[in-house]
């Protein structure tokens, strides 16, 4: 049976020494602290979840499966695309997909700046979350825009063989220094090119969960009240024995009604991400690449909201969210 640790005044003892106090019990490690908790289990479930369904309905309705798909767009000929969203020049695609970190930026700053959990004030728990953001920010940037040259979803693509059309003749190779294949094989795409031979992680994949799954984890302090809920995330301590930590209780909740300011937007742009992944899922990319789009997308998120947990100099500077 677990056991509540209480400081000298009574309070919940503190989880380090530079990290607030919160609810903290002493458990058996009967689950890692690096492994999510049910409901977590059940919110990251969703995306190959999303992924599986929107392949199963570009293969069983008859309409998506008649329509031609070219390999080199990544996508249903447009002459023939079985619904709006099909065509990769919808409006939403343009407008959203493509500016999708821009619009995750602007759902978590409102957050940020609106939920009162954070307290008032430039606090240790606005410092931590701007700095998760910031790390989850920083691999969006490495994967989609660039890594010290070509971004490492152009890099992993000419790993595996890949090339642009016009590379593919041997004369076009001659004289050429490496640099300059990396960077007209980046540009192929932009340029009209055939991008064709290796494998192209899904940026839009990876874009759509990391950003959705950004704005899940940092709410749900703000959304989860009931205690089997709030409960569960196992922690490392510094002196290595393994508890037990819930979503510490904000000043606004002592009249145990909640606030949710600057909860909708997040949530909304949450949701619309969810549905434009299921989109990508059954009209856009093989399997294999929305695949790797999701495993990539994953590696950041466990870097940032589960590695804290066992590693405490890590979670000394990137906290965990509610906590």
């Amino acid at each position: 049976m677990s056991t509540r640790r209480k400081a000298a005044n009574g309070q919940p003892a503190p989880l380090t020494a530079t990290m607030p106090s919160g609810t903290i019990r002493t458990t058996p490690a009967a689950r890692s602290p690096f492994f999510p908790t049910r409901l977590e289990a059940l919110l990251l479930g969703i995306y190959p979840a999303t992924l599986v369904l929107g392949s199963v309905l570009s293969t069983l309705t008859p309409a998506f499966r008649n329509a031609p798909y070219s390999p080199d767009l990544q996508s249903h000929d447009p002459a023939f695309a079985p619904t709006y969203f099909a065509k990769k020049k919808n409006i939403f695609n343009v407008w959203f997909v493509k500016k999708g970190w821009g619009w995750a930026t602007i759902a978590f700053a409102v957050f940020l700046l609106m939920w009162p959990g954070f307290g008032k004030g430039l606090t240790t728990k606005r410092i931590q979350a701007t700095l998760r953001y910031s790390v989850i920010t920083l691999w969006w940037f490495f994967v989609t825009q660039w890594f010290f040259g070509p971004p490492l979803v152009d890099r992993g693509f000419l790993f595996t063989g890949g090339q642009c059309e016009k590379l593919q003749d041997p004369s076009a190779m001659e004289g050429m220094s490496d640099t300059r294949v990396y960077l007209t094989a980046a540009a192929c795409k932009r340029a009209g090119r055939k991008w064709t031979g290796g494998h192209d992680i899904s940026g839009h994949v990876f874009l759509l969960i990391i950003g959705s799954a950004l704005l899940w984890f940092e709410t749900l302090p703000a959304l989860t009240r009931f205690e089997g809920l709030r409960d569960g995330r196992r922690i490392i301590l510094d002196d290595g024995k393994v508890a037990s930590v819930a979503v510490e209780k904000s000043p606004e909740s002592e009249n145990d009604e909640p606030t949710r300011q600057g909860v909708p937007m997040p949530l909304g742009v949450a949701v619309f991400m969810w549905w434009m992944l299921l989109m990508t899922a059954a009209f856009f990319h093989t399997w294999f690449e929305k695949f790797t789009g999701l495993l990539v997308a994953f590696a950041a998120l466990w870097t940032v909201y589960f590695l804290p947990r066992g590693v405490p100099a890590v979670r000394a500077v990137l906290g965990m969210p509610g906590v």
